[in-house]
């Protein structure tokens, strides 16, 4: 089992979890982060760090499309492992429905 960046993050992109990661396994896209699912190591610490609820298990049911869109973009955008500042509207987008067709972007973010 591994853990998954889902939707809510897009326009979200709180970086909590990027803090407690002892592996550095995110990877930083414009709008949202991903998790490198060859690179987890399963410790959970990064779910209850989410202040979106943005992680879960990969197994659960909400979790399918996800783990292919977080192996595919975490070999695309650059890893991040130290703690960035939020989008200013975060807490607008968080609970958002469909937030992948609207606001999804595949640009890559910054990284460290």
């Amino acid at each position: 089992m591994v853990y998954v960046v889902t939707e809510n993050c897009i326009r979200c992109k709180y970086m909590d979890c990027v803090e407690v990661c002892p592996v550095d396994c995110f990877y930083e896209g414009e709008n949202m982060l991903v998790i490198h699912p060859d690179e987890c190591i399963d410790c959970g610490v990064c779910e209850p760090e989410c202040p979106a609820k943005a992680i879960v298990p990969d197994s659960e049911p909400s979790s399918s499309q996800w783990l292919g869109i977080n192996a595919k973009y975490a070999t695309l955008w650059p890893n991040i492992s130290v703690r960035k500042e939020s989008p200013a509207d975060a807490k607008d987008f968080d609970g958002v429905n469909n937030k992948f067709a609207e606001f999804f972007s595949v640009e890559a973010g910054e990284g460290d």
